[in-house]
């Protein structure tokens, strides 16, 4: 991987005789990392993943839950894990990629190193660090509007770009994204403040979804 990196990047250099860059794996690198086929938890998988991201510039990780086959080694686990935990882990690589998470981040939210099958890891962490909320959407960097749960990224361009014009409402919020129940005990706009919500000690059940289709936050 390494010598595959080192590659990639001289050939992405233009050449003194083409003054063009050569057509290298264009498409960069990515792996495929098996999930629950050994004793390795979450944040092993995450670290991992992290160190591939930073240290090889990985373009993607993938996740791949375990999936026992017949006449196997008995080293392996005859269940498969959890689908909810491949699901966890891919929206955590989501965090790590995108939204300006750091591995330890998502990992502090997650005892004994396995990711909440409840609930996801941005609204996990949310959950864990609630003295940084509310945020004000109508000042609040993009950074940290990065981190309320229930914005993902376009939703909180548009924020960014309407606030230029106007001041935001509850309802602003609402017509922008299909999640507000889970965005209102975190943010403040204008006419709402969610008092003691942010604290309240059944939030995390008041905001555990139900079953459904999954999907990324």
């Amino acid at each position: 991987m390494a010598r595959l990196r080192a590659t990639i990047e001289e050939k992405a250099e233009p050449t003194l005789r083409t003054k063009r860059a050569a057509r290298f794996a264009p498409a960069g690198q990515s792996t495929q990392m098996i999930v629950g086929a050994d004793a390795a938890t979450d944040a092993d998988i995450l670290t991992t993943s992290a160190r591939l991201y930073g240290s090889y510039r990985l373009k993607r990780v993938y996740y791949s839950a375990f999936s026992p086959i017949p006449d196997a080694s008995r080293a392996l686990p005859a269940m498969k894990p959890p689908l909810m935990r491949e699901h966890r882990l891919y929206q955590a690589d989501w965090l790590m990629r995108f939204y300006g998470f750091a591995r330890d981040e998502i990992v502090a939210a997650a005892p004994g190193g396995m990711l909440d099958l409840a609930v996801d890891p941005k609204l996990a962490w949310a959950l864990a660090n609630r003295g940084g909320f509310p945020v004000d959407v109508n000042r609040a960097p993009r950074e940290l509007l990065l981190r309320v749960p229930g914005l993902g990224t376009r939703v909180v361009d548009r924020i960014v770009e309407i606030r230029r014009i106007r001041r935001l409402r509850i309802d602003d919020l609402a017509r922008l994204c299909a999640s507000v129940a889970k965005v209102r005990p975190f943010v403040t706009a204008d006419g709402w403040s969610p008092g003691a919500l942010t604290d309240s000690d059944g939030l995390r059940a008041r905001l555990k979804p139900k079953a459904e289709q999954l999907s990324l936050f």
